[in-house]
C-alpha cells in the first residue's frame, strides 16, 4: 500500500505505474480515492472545529454556573448537546470514508522499482544470469514421480483417497531426502547469520491483508471455518506478521530470520502435464528467509537474499539461473522480484524453485511496522522475503540432476551428514 500523501501529490506518477503493470481498469481508482480523501479531510476539519468549540462551550457552562447564570448555562448546554449529535454524524462519516479509502488503497499497486523491465506477464521476464553448466545425460531421465516410485518413495493413490488430488505420501529414503534438504537449508541460513524460527502456521485476517493483495488471498489462502484464522501459504506471512503494530529501535535493524513451516495453498485452476506429481500441490514444506530493514538498505538485502538461494542450489551441484520478473508479473505489493529457476535435464529447460521479493514499505505500512530513528523520527521499515528451499520442487531438481545411469541417486557431499553418511540411494 502506497502512501496516501504520495498519491495525493503525485497522481500521474501513480497512474503511470498502474499502466506499467497493465492494470488500466484501476486507473479511475486514483481520482476516486483523491476525491474521497479530500472529503475525508474536510469532514475531519469540521469535526475538529466542533470538538474545539464544544470544549470551549463546556468551559463557559462552568463559568456561567459559577456566576449564578443558570438559564444562560442551560442554553449553552443545549448548544453542546446539538453539537454532540453533529459530531456523532461527522465521526460516523469519517469512519465510513476511511474504510472506503483503505479498501481502494489496498488495491492500487505499489510503485515498482525503476529497474524493473516492463512486460505484460511471465513470458516477458528477463534472464539475469546462469550459474553452473546445464547438462543433459546420455540416458533417459524419467518423470520425477517415476523416479520416486522406483524407490517406493511416493504414494499418490493413497493420498488421493485420504485427502484428494494435490497431496502425497513420501516414503523411505525419498522422505528422508526431503527432510535432509530442509535441515541442510536451515543450517545453511543459520551459518549466514540468520536467526532460526518456527512460526505459527495459522494467522488472523488482519495479518493476511497486511502481507498480501486481495487477489493473492483469494487464490491462495485456506480459511478456517468459524474462526478468524487462515492456514499460511508461506511462513513469510506469519514471520512478517510477527512485527505487526511495533516500533523497532533503529539500532536493532536489520531483523534477519529464517523459518521452517508447512505451507497450504488452494492452487486454483488447471495445470499442464509438467505440473502433475508434486510440482503444484496443496501442502508442502519450506525453509524461508525474511528481512526487516532500513529503507536505504533494502536493495542490498535483496541482492543478498536471492544470492543465498543460488549458493544453496550450487552447493548441491544443481545448475540455476536468476530471472527478473517484469512489471506485469509482479504482485501488487512488490517493488522488485527475482525468480530462481533450477535446470531440468529431463525437460531441457529451467523451472521455478524460489522467488525473492522486495516489498518496500507496503507490508510495513499495512501492518504498522515502524522504526524509531536515532533522531527520534519514526518511519516505516522495508520488508523482503525469499525462498531458501521448498523440497517438493527442490526434490524434482535434485532427483533429475543427481540421477545416475544405473538408476541410483547420488548424494552431494553437503547432504551426506543429513542422510546418515550415505553417498547414494539405491
Amino acid at each position: 500500500m502506497i502512501d496516501i500523501k504520495f498519491l495525493r501529490e503525485n497522481p500521474e506518477a501513480v497512474k503511470e505505474n498502474i499502466r506499467k503493470k497493465f492494470q488500466d481498469d484501476k486507473l479511475p481508482l486514483v481520482d476516486e480515492v483523491i476525491a474521497l480523501d479530500s472529503e475525508a479531510r474536510k469532514t475531519q476539519q469540521e469535526a475538529d472545529t466542533l470538538r474545539a468549540n464544544r470544549n470551549k462551550l463546556s468551559k463557559q457552562i462552568g463559568a456561567l454556573m459559577g456566576q449564578g447564570k443558570k438559564e444562560e448555562a442551560e442554553a449553552v448546554k443545549q448548544q453542546v448537546a446539538d453539537q454532540a449529535k453533529q459530531l456523532e454524524a461527522l465521526s460516523a462519516k469519517e469512519t465510513e470514508l476511511g474504510e472506503k479509502i483503505t479498501k481502494i488503497m489496498m488495491t492500487i499497486p505499489n510503485i515498482i522499482d525503476p529497474s524493473v523491465p516492463i512486460g505484460k506477464n511471465d513470458t516477458e521476464n528477463v534472464e539475469v544470469k546462469k550459474y553452473g553448466e546445464p547438462a543433459v545425460p546420455d540416458f533417459e531421465i524419467p518423470y520425477h514421480t517415476e523416479i520416486m516410485e522406483r524407490f517406493n518413495g511416493i504414494d499418490l493413490d493413497s493420498a488421493r483417497k485420504v485427502a484428494g488430488n494435490g497431496f502425497y505420501y513420501l516414503m523411505g529414503d525419498i522422505a528422508r531426502l526431503h527432510s535432509a534438504v530442509i535441515s541442510y537449508a536451515r543450517d545453511f541460513m543459520i551459518d549466514r547469520g540468520f536467526t532460526y524460527c518456527v512460526p505459527p502456521f495459522m494467522i488472523r485476517s488482519s495479518v493476511v491483508t497486511g502481507v498480501m493483495s486481495f487477489a493473492e488471498m483469494d487464490a491462495m489462502m485456506y480459511k478456517i471455518e468459524g474462526e478468524d484464522l487462515y492456514l499460511i501459504g508461506t511462513s513469510e506471512h506469519s514471520m512478517i506478521g510477527k512485527f505487526i503494530d511495533t516500533i523497532l529501535p533503529e539500532q536493532e535493524l536489520p531483523k534477519t530470520l529464517t523459518s521452517y513451516s508447512p505451507c497450504f495453498r488452494k492452487e486454483k485452476g488447471a495445470h499442464g502435464i509438467e505440473e502433475r506429481g508434486i510440482y503444484r500441490i496443496h501442502q508442502f514444506e519450506k525453509q524461508e528467509m525474511i528481512v526487516v530493514c532500513k529503507p536505504e538498505e533494502s536493495p542490498m538485502w535483496f541482492d543478498k537474499l536471492w544470492q543465498n538461494t543460488v549458493d544453496l542450489f550450487r552447493s548441491m551441484d544443481i545448475p540455476v539461473r536468476t530471472l527478473e520478473c517484469c512489471s506485469g508479473d509482479l504482485a501488487d505489493l512488490k517493488v522488485k522480484s527475482f525468480d530462481v529457476e533450477a535446470w531440468s535435464p529431463r525437460q531441457k529447460k529451467y523451472f521455478e524453485v524460489g522467488s525473492c521479493s522486495n516489498l518496500g514499505d507496503a507490508q510495513a505500512r499495512r501492518l504498522k511496522i515502524r522504526v524509531n530513528g536515532e533522531d527520534g523520527k519514526k518511519y516505516y521499515a522495508h520488508t523482503l522475503n525469499n525462498t531458501v528451499a521448498a523440497p517438493p520442487r527442490m526434490l524434482i531438481a535434485f532427483l533429475e540432476n543427481n540421477l545416475q545411469a544405473d538408476g541410483s541417486i547420488r548424494i552431494p557431499e553437503v547432504l551426506r551428514p543429513y542422510m546418515g553418511g550415505k553417498t547414494e540411494i539405491r
